[in-house]
């Protein structure tokens, strides 16, 4: 491994010290390592040309999932290193970060690919494709009114229902938003996506699991006020006259970076049911 990208996020405390930390510590183990810097993803979008072996990820979940949107069509693979708040996507924390390097520089890990959304939406005449790793959102403004559902699968009709909003969630994003309104926790490799609904007003409007490789049409049939799209919590757009969006498979897979003692359960045991730590990145840990 010769060639290694770093993307970090710079509204984390000290991120120039843990980056120098973490580019000094490659540089120990091998000092033949061309390294790239990259802040807050820019740049990201145009690194097909610079033939990355890997990309160190040093932030949150949030930073691994703006990268993942940005470098998975490269089918680059993707490290985490935690120096966020929760870090349940990332490998590491960088407390604890040496070893993992180590086993990086010596090629000695696994890849687990996870599954991404596509989102087909029109704005001015203009169709754009939008992928997330999470989930993709729809949900209405600030106004303490519901918004009326249409719900097409493979082209079928699958259900109408008023709600706050509904979310079409990955594996991955089955412990983010998708959770929280009341949906299950998928293991993260599988190939399912969930349609999940927010404070449905009917008792009876429960998450639905299908295969990712269906189709799913989300048609707003009746709205009081604006409808906003969101992809992964990040970004955001207004649906405007547009009432309808099409998800399905992105046909890129995020390639996520393990060794042999990562353990998912462990992880989803610690950070995500019962939340026994809530962040273990501090460098001064580090013996």
């Amino acid at each position: 491994m010769k060639n290694i990208g770093i993307n970090v996020n710079t509204s984390k405390e000290d991120y120039e010290d843990k980056l120098n930390y973490i580019m000094n510590n490659i540089y120990n183990i091998d000092n033949e390592v061309k390294i790239v810097v990259f802040k807050d993803t820019l740049g990201l979008d145009n690194i097909k040309d610079k033939k990355l072996d890997a990309m160190i990820v040093l932030g949150g979940d949030g930073t691994i999932l703006s990268t993942a949107r940005a470098i998975s069509k490269f089918q680059v693979p993707i490290l985490g290193i935690n120096i966020g708040h929760l870090g349940f996507l990332a490998q590491v924390e960088i407390s604890r970060c040496l070893p993992a390097l180590q086993a990086l520089l010596r090629n000695e890990y696994e890849i687990e690919e996870r599954s991404l959304l596509q989102c087909t939406y029109e704005e001015d005449g203009i169709k754009k494709l939008l992928p997330a790793l999470n989930d993709i959102v729809l949900s209405k403004g600030t106004l303490a009114r519901i918004v009326k559902y249409n719900i097409y699968i493979d082209n079928k009709f699958y259900t109408t229902f008023v709600a706050d909003g509904v979310i079409i969630s990955t594996p991955t994003g089955s412990t983010a938003y998708s959770l929280s309104a009341g949906g299950p926790i998928m293991y993260p490799t599988l190939s399912l996506f969930s349609i999940t609904p927010i404070c449905p007003h009917s008792v009876g409007m429960r998450t639905l699991i299908i295969d990712s490789k269906s189709t799913v049409k989300v048609q707003v049939v009746r709205s009081y006020e604006s409808v906003f799209l969101t992809l992964d919590g990040q970004e955001f757009m207004e649906m405007g006259h547009n009432n309808f969006i099409t998800v399905s498979s992105y046909p890129y897979k995020c390639k996520l970076i393990r060794f042999n003692d990562y353990d998912y359960f462990d992880v989803l045991r610690k950070k995500i049911t019962t939340r026994t730590k809530e962040c273990e990145g501090d460098l001064e840990n580090e013996s």
